[in-house]
């Protein structure tokens, strides 16, 4: 006659005192266990040892560990998730001095800052694309992500650049009031419609053009986990897109990475904001000018 077969039913956070928390290398379950089948009598019980118990629970919360990794990995169908990065910092955000649509290259600094978010991107699951602001100092942050993230193509998005600031472009700031009164008096309004003397744009015209290109990648990119890469005036707008009777958001830092998911309906939803962690070993943390409400 066979003996009976033992099922067991084992739930891990029951076996030892463990904070849920806890890694599993830190399981110390008693020395031994026994458990009983549901036909077996005292003499069929089956005794566990320590060992056994332990091998049991690690394959276990390997199992789940490796279960919950996997569905990290995926991102809602119903949204895009959107990490967006500030481009690395140029002598230019040292100085203080407008650029706007200027093209201004990165400095060591910047260039230091954009290995240093790459690094922290390639360990982010199934980035399926980068996009990037055609300007000099936003695309170098998107190669070096890019290349970081297994090699991927950058597509530039010209909507994507900083708000053309007019007669500010290339000015001090602490200068431009009196370079430029008229165009330094448009750039501090507070009415959406007034447009920067010398061809700069609106805040309505800047919220109108980058929105609708991140609108776009979301649409493109449903189900997805992709990286843009842009300036502090366009990710400050974005912030106003997703929280429009919110508080500011304060300062974007250069190479912070501001992660939205875009849903269908349009709507717009913050998951992290203003994270420059990746930085912390940079010792450039909070250089470079911008990312304000005098960003440019």
């Amino acid at each position: 006659m066979s003996t009976p077969r033992t099922w067991l039913s084992i739930n891990p956070a029951s076996l030892c005192s463990r904070n849920p928390s806890q890694p599993v290398n830190h399981l110390r379950p008693p020395s031994r266990f026994t458990f009983s089948g549901a036909k077996t009598n005292a003499a069929q019980r089956l005794t566990f040892t320590r060992h056994t118990i332990t091998h049991l629970l690690i394959s276990y919360m390997a199992e789940s560990h490796s279960e919950s990794n996997s569905d990290s990995c995926l991102v809602n169908p119903n949204y895009a998730e959107i990490i967006v990065v500030r481009h690395g910092e140029t002598e230019w955000n040292l100085d203080g001095r407008i650029q706007g649509h200027l093209d201004v290259e990165l400095n060591e600094a910047g260039r230091q800052q954009a290995a240093a978010v790459a690094d922290r991107l390639s360990k982010e699951p199934n980035i399926s694309a980068v996009y990037s602001s055609d300007l000099k100092r936003a695309f170098e942050t998107a190669q070096i992500i890019a290349t970081s993230c297994g090699g991927l193509e950058v597509s530039k998005e010209p909507d994507l650049r900083e708000r053309n600031l007019g007669d500010l472009q290339g000015l001090v700031l602490r200068e431009a009031a009196k370079v430029s009164t008229k165009a330094y008096q448009a750039f501090l309004s507070h009415t959406t419609d007034q447009e920067i003397p010398g061809g700069g744009e609106s805040l309505d015209q800047l919220y109108e053009r980058c929105t609708s290109s991140l609108e776009r990648i979301g649409r493109k990119h449903k189900g997805e986990r992709v990286v843009v890469v842009t300036h502090g005036g366009v990710i400050r707008t974005f912030y106003k897109r997703a929280c429009p009777n919110g508080r500011a958001g304060g300062k974007v830092l250069n190479t912070s990475i501001n992660i939205f998911h875009l849903s269908d309906g349009d709507e717009w939803t913050i998951k992290s904001w203003g994270d420059v962690s990746h930085l912390n070993r940079t010792g450039v943390l909070e250089s470079g000018f911008g990312g304000d409400r005098t960003s440019g």
